[in-house]
């Protein structure tokens, strides 16, 4: 009982301590040494040990100690390595937001940003982190344009924008699917204003076609169609959807005839309407 009336942070080291009797974090004199240890316990994979004593060295290091985003850094990896994202990505922003000149700061951001993508699985599911995993790759990208991390961010914020756009065109579909075309529309246009580049931009702009047809804007649907030809020449979809779409008018050839020709004398007057019906 006294060891649950001094609060959450001594009944965390008992437990440590009763999961590890080997391990004890107050027995390290100086910081230094529960550095040491705590690595020792992360390169073993003993992850308990490894958040406690990472844990109390961002609380216990001074801002100026080098050691201090290191240990931001390794507290992370521990997090991830025990599933635990939100926090993984919670101790890789204090560095880049603390120390944004560390040469862990571009690492710790990118890790971040993963932490965030991974608690965001779906496209129908809340975004939240998505969003935020979102932010945190731009953050990467106009903080540190020359790592050498970029291509890689660059690639993996691709895939998430994929997810965004994804998640718009299903919204998009169910509306279209229930009749509610003006309603798919906003989400169909929404693709290709924020997302442009992504695979299900095509898609997107094949359901506008059918929306707009559907409440016959011919001229939106013409442009649509107009566009998909352009950028997806020989397309056997885009072919089907927009048949009959924007397509240019083929003449026919000249008609070959045996009726006489058509007198050349005045107009004849034309026949008066019958009487309508009595009442």
């Amino acid at each position: 009982m006294r060891l649950i009336r001094r609060g959450p942070l001594a009944a965390m080291v008992f437990v440590t301590a009763a999961c590890h009797p080997d391990f004890q974090i107050t027995k390290f004199p100086t910081n230094e040494a529960l550095y040491r240890a705590a690595m020792q316990e992360a390169d073993a994979q003993r992850w308990d040990n490894a958040v406690a004593a990472f844990e109390k060295l961002t609380t216990d290091l001074s801002a100026r100690d080098t050691l201090l985003p290191r240990a931001h850094w390794f507290l992370g990896r521990a997090h991830e390595a025990r599933g635990e994202h939100v926090l993984a990505a919670t101790s890789f922003s204090h560095l880049v937001e603390n120390f944004p000149d560390d040469t862990l700061a571009a690492p710790a951001a990118l890790a971040a940003a993963r932490a965030y993508g991974k608690m965001w699985r779906k496209p129908a599911l809340d975004p939240t982190y998505g969003e935020t995993a979102l932010a945190t790759y731009n953050t990467l990208l106009s903080l540190y344009p020359q790592s050498p991390l970029v291509p890689e961010a660059k690639k993996e914020l691709a895939e998430l924008e994929e997810m965004f756009a994804q998640k718009a065109y299903l919204t998009g579909l169910y509306y279209l699917r229930r009749g509610a075309y003006d309603s798919g529309i906003i989400y169909f246009k929404d693709v290709l204003a924020k997302w442009p580049a992504s695979p299900t931009s095509r898609s997107a702009q094949l359901r506008l076609v059918e929306s707009y047809r559907a409440i016959r804007y011919r001229e939106d649907a013409q442009d649509q169609c107009a566009a998909l030809r352009k950028n997806y020449p020989g397309d056997a979809e885009v072919r089907l959807v927009c048949q009959g779409v924007g397509e240019p008018a083929q003449s026919a050839p000249a008609a070959t005839s045996n009726a006489p020709p058509a007198s050349t004398g005045p107009p004849q007057a034309a026949t008066p309407p019958s009487t309508p019906p009595a009442d």
